[in-house]
């Protein structure tokens, strides 16, 4: 054994901020000075205004239609909606902009706009990125990592990754990292059975696992199984070998002074689960590592591989009248999402008392737990609910997307999808799904295991021209890190602003120009952030620029040609 590591000690700590929260401010109440005088002055108004009224009493007829006016004047500066019902004066306090789910309202007035242009104007997706943002970048990362004869290993790296399938991908990439680290030999991921996600699928069943070795073989070893001999110390079972406890984001130099002596001592490590256990800002050899495993090493099984590729074949057919482009929509609507955002949409007390079901089947008490408060109206302003079908399909038309587009969803099982899914299918009758782009019996082998599943939408997402994400999470983050490492940098995702969309949406009243160019104005700024570099605290998977990628430079040549010069990704 060998006690020393391959891939440097540098000392890095790059713990990620911790998420932003919503903050409530306090209204302060405050005193003022000279309240005797003040209170004098009203006590000489109300004298006078009584004494008015005696002297004469056809007054009081009319009081309470003063009354009435100085309420509604009232209530109008204050947000207030006062409203007449059984000749009795109803008081409610009117909510925050953006708080509410119009949608629907929005959609009815804007529909008519929608219909007369179809058809009439350039659809988007035929001119949709700025070309002269291109900057040149194409994927280095087998260029940066030297290639060497391993030395021997120091022991044994055992991880457990667990959650869907992006998240396994962060934990699998991650371990080869400090494999690679450690001088440690990875033995191929076990994955756990999550109580959300449901898939017993194993590594092979969903990746390519001796392409992942044979890609790796020069950087980092890795075994299928743990060796026969070695089990045997550990009687058999893996259980009993030691269970280390890592922190969140732990540095390089965590693992090299707390993991490797027990490696070196015991080895064979286990970490379970091993999830966002290795800092986003680490040396630049530990990242190759991290890069070669994600965009390189790591490819889909053949089945599914095989399946997704005929997907892909087929939007491109589908779509031969805008020169066989499409837009994908990662779209987060399922039951357990809506019930997770703690969002409230437009089905009253059935959709409240369903959400409250999902909830405690999926997450049992945490959402009761004492002290918890569910604000729904301040979770939409604050750009947190899921984007429905509809708001989907009106973003798009907005931008420029005629019904003619081409548009795969990829998502699970659409909360209440005829009443959803129903309006986007009105905007965009050429909308496909993976249940309508393959056959039952080619989905059959894939039915009940979710991450498979996910791989398929995944494939068919990352070949689209446009790709929109409307949550977050790990889908299309690394998603739109994998299309900026194949499409020279640029994501070619539209990332809409959640907390503008819900004023918007807010907004019945708002002109179909208007809100044109609110959403061409969204789609700008979609296109300049396609080009971004990742910064201490970003990750890699979303922003490969520049560990994983090199910039090329055009430079002119002596006889008016260019030649193009590639700057090494370390270099920029």
């Amino acid at each position: 054994m060998h006690g020393y590591s391959r891939l440097g000690t540098a000392r890095v700590n790059g713990s990620p901020p911790s998420s932003p929260r919503f903050r409530h401010g306090r209204n302060k109440v405050t005193g003022g000075s000279g309240r005797g005088s003040k209170q004098s002055i009203v006590d000489k108004v109300v004298f006078v205004i009584i004494s008015a009224v005696f002297r004469r009493r056809g007054v009081l007829l009319f009081a309470p239609l003063l009354y009435i006016s100085g309420m509604l004047l009232y209530m109008g500066s204050v947000n207030f909606d006062v409203s007449f019902k059984n000749a009795v004066v109803v008081v409610h306090k009117r909510p925050p902009a953006g708080s509410v789910y119009r949608s629907p309202q929005v959609f009815q007035k804007l529909w008519p706009f929608m219909e007369a242009e179809s058809n009439e104007t350039d659809n988007a997706l035929m001119s949709m990125w700025n070309f002269k943002m291109r900057q040149g970048w194409k994927p280095c990362v087998n260029e940066d990592i030297p290639r060497a004869e391993l030395p021997n290993s120091n022991g044994f790296f055992i991880i457990e990754a667990n959650g869907g399938l992006n998240q396994q991908r962060l934990s699998i990439c991650d371990a080869v990292a400090v494999a690679g680290l450690l001088n440690a030999t990875l033995v191929i991921p076990i994955f756990h059975l999550n109580s959300v996600w449901r898939d017993s699928s194993n590594f092979r069943e969903i990746f390519d696992e001796d392409f992942f070795i044979h890609a790796l073989r020069h950087h980092v070893n890795v075994v299928k199984e743990l060796p026969g001999d070695v089990l045997q110390r550990f009687d058999n079972n893996i259980s009993n070998i030691v269970n280390l406890r890592v922190k969140a984001w732990s540095s390089p130099t965590y693992y090299l002074q707390k993991v490797l002596p027990k490696l070196l001592e015991l080895g064979a490590v286990r970490i379970a689960p091993f999830s966002n256990r290795l800092a986003h800002q680490v040396p630049s050899n530990v990242q190759g590592i991290r890069c070669l495993a994600n965009f390189e090493a790591l490819r889909f099984s053949e089945p599914t591989k095989f399946l997704a590729e005929k997907m892909v074949d087929r939007m491109v057919k589908n779509s031969s009248q805008s020169s066989g482009k499409y837009v994908s929509v990662h779209l987060r609507f399922e039951e357990d999402m809506v019930a997770f955002s703690c969002c409230e949409y437009d089905g009253g007390e059935e959709e409240k008392r369903e959400m409250d079901i999902a909830r405690e089947r999926s997450w049992r008490g945490k959402f009761r737990r004492r002290g918890r408060v569910i604000r729904p109206g301040a979770n939409r302003m604050d750009g947190k609910c899921p984007l429905t079908p509809l708001e989907v399909g009106m973003m798009l038309r907005g931008m420029g997307f005629d019904n003619t587009t081409s548009v795969y969803v990829a998502a699970g099982k659409i909360y209440k999808a005829e009443k959803y899914m129903a309006p986007l299918k009105q905007m965009f009758p050429r909308l496909e799904t993976k249940d309508t782009l393959a056959t039952p019996e080619e989905l059959a082998p894939f039915k009940g295991h979710s991450s498979r599943l996910a791989a398929l939408d995944y494939t068919v997402c990352l070949h689209s021209e446009v790709f929109v994400t409307t949550q977050g999470g790990n889908f299309p983050h690394f998603l739109m890190g994998h299309r900026r490492y194949l499409y020279g940098g640029h994501a070619k995702t539209i990332k809409p602003d959640k907390r503008r969309l819900a004023l918007l949406f807010d907004n019945p009243n708002i002109g179909w120009e208007a809100f044109r160019r609110q959403m061409r104005d969204m789609l700008r700024h979609s296109d300049q952030k396609g080009f971004e570099m990742r910064k201490p605290s970003g990750s890699l998977y979303t922003f490969p620029m520049p560990d994983c990628m090199c910039k090329q430079v055009q430079a002119a040549t002596e006889n008016g040609n260019t030649s193009v010069h590639t700057l090494e990704a370390s270099s920029i």
